[in-house]
């Protein structure tokens, strides 16, 4: 089984997942790596608390939206640049990169399209670490963000000193990051992975006997850890918007449509995870969507990506997972609130402004660039394209 390609329920025994396995997750070794991802996760809940609890967005009518649009289509011309897009921004924005010739992807695909594009600045609608991964990998071209402000926990929730102190004192340990971290942190790794990649690479470690220290995502950890049966260490981050899914809500949720199937980021808790069909990266979330024959899906991931599944999959029906309370018709918010910092009045400014550009200091760049070449390495030898929510 390549699980390259996402894991669907009833797909075959993984090799590995019977072998023993050890997370360590005790207090002892692990106890600054939990206190400064949670105490970092606490003070930015509030903030995203208050965004889930908005009813609507600050909106814009139809002439507004089109005369905008065209502004920004008219600048990105004029300044030789191209705009790509996360499948979290608003649907607007994807549309938008689209229709200017941009892409809408996951965070590595947008680094390699506007590396591979002929256009001198790249536009990065996205949170902070996509704009340094682009830059990362096309350091020669200008790197521009609605607003260095969109952020993500994961990034905020490892940061760069702690996190190398924390590598430090396990020198025996193999690190390997989630690609939704800043430059410094991919600079200090061994290997940078995507969601579509993370088995993969964990398997290939475990067969050759290493053990993993894993940041910063606990529960996509968590979730390689037991599919793969690697020895992992991992730091305690976690995604604030997929970690407000809620399993029983989800179950209730089929009750009432018995025929959907779960789609769920690797992200997601433990609980969700266990409780769905198919567990995949963003880009395998919507292969999953065209593939199986489910006509109604509840998806345990941001609602943003809504805009690609309608287009990949428009006679089907998608349904967000709840993520307030259990019932199965409470209300989701499962919206990024950095995401929705890429609004098209601040797109429209992008250009205007001096306080929005990447910068990535050129060694950081170079010492990151190095897992992230060890992946696509990797990735070569599997013959498989790296995807995934990052």
């Amino acid at each position: 089984m390549n699980f390259a390609k996402g894991t669907t329920k009833g797909a075959a025994h993984h090799p590995l997942r019977s072998m023993p396995c050890a997370i360590i997750c005790g207090p002892f070794p692990f106890r600054t790596a939990m206190s400064i991802a949670q105490t970092k996760l606490l003070e930015i809940r509030t903030q995203v608390q208050d965004h889930l609890r908005r009813t609507h967005e600050q909106r814009i009518d139809a002439s507004q939206q089109a005369r905008l649009e065209a502004q920004i289509s008219a600048q990105l011309k004029r300044e030789n640049a191209v705009l790509v897009a996360h499948y979290y921004t608003a649907p607007a924005i994807q549309a938008l990169a689209e229709a200017t010739g941009g892409c809408v992807s996951d965070s590595l695909e947008m680094a390699r399209f506007g590396r591979d594009h002929p256009a001198s600045t790249l536009v990065v609608a996205g949170v902070r670490f996509m704009g340094e991964t682009a830059k990362i990998l096309t350091p020669g071209k200008r790197v521009l963000m609605p607003t260095l402000e969109a952020t993500c926990s994961l990034d905020i929730g490892c940061p760069a000193d702690e996190f190398s102190t924390f590598c430090d004192q396990h020198p025996d340990r193999e690190v390997v990051v989630y690609a939704n971290t800043s430059a410094a942190v991919k600079a200090r790794a061994d290997w940078v992975v995507t969601s579509s990649i993370a088995l993969d690479v964990a398997e290939h470690l475990a067969q050759q006997g290493k053990k993993i220290l894993w940041a910063p995502d606990r529960h996509l950890g968590d979730y390689v850890r037991r599919t793969t049966g690697a020895d992992i260490l991992m730091w305690d981050g976690a995604c604030i918007v997929h970690e407000e899914f809620k399993a029983q809500g989800i179950l209730n949720l089929k009750q009432v449509h018995p025929g959907a199937a779960v789609l769920a980021h690797p992200e997601s808790p433990g609980s969700v995870v266990e409780i769905a069909d198919h567990v995949g990266s963003t880009t395998q979330i919507i292969r999953a969507a065209q593939q199986l024959p489910n006509d109604t899906f509840i998806v345990a991931t941001d609602h943003g990506i809504f805009f690609k599944l309608q287009q990949a999959a428009p006679d089907k029906q998608f349904i967000i997972a709840p993520t307030a309370g259990a019932g199965a018709s409470c209300r989701s918010c499962a919206n990024c609130p950095w995401m929705a910092m890429n609004d098209l009045q601040a797109l429209a400014s992008v250009f205007e402004r001096t306080d929005n550009e990447i910068k990535v200091d050129p060694q950081v760049g170079v010492e990151a660039m190095k897992p992230l070449n060890r992946m696509l390495d990797f990735a070569a030898t599997l013959g498989t394209s790296v995807v995934g929510k990052a």
